[in-house]
């Protein structure tokens, strides 16, 4: 299974945007966990396959690399995307970086 996460300040906005995504993943009936956490979080889940931060914590990209020691790809969500909440393109976003 893999696992994706979204980091923001609290956890909170990208909750309805991993409600999205987790219903795009069952419509293409793929075995992923998506979680959403608040940066203060992120260092309970250095297992997941990708890190996707909202546009809003850009500034923490760095800190969340050395946290993740390139074990996972880090990258910051598409602003358009992460605005009308597009799960299809966030998702696809996630796949393309576990490879």
């Amino acid at each position: 299974m893999k696992k994706i996460l979204l980091v923001c300040s609290a956890g909170m906005s990208t909750s309805m945007l991993v409600k999205k995504m987790q219903a795009a993943a069952t419509d293409r009936q793929l075995d992923v966990e998506i979680l959403a956490v608040a940066e203060s979080e992120a260092k309970n889940h250095t297992d997941a396959g990708v890190v996707l931060l909202g546009p809003q914590v850009r500034f923490i990209k760095a800190k969340v690399e050395k946290l993740m020691g390139g074990a996972a790809p880090v990258e910051i969500i598409n602003s358009v995307h992460y605005g009308t909440l597009n799960g299809e393109k966030v998702l696809d976003t996630a796949l393309d970086l576990m490879g």
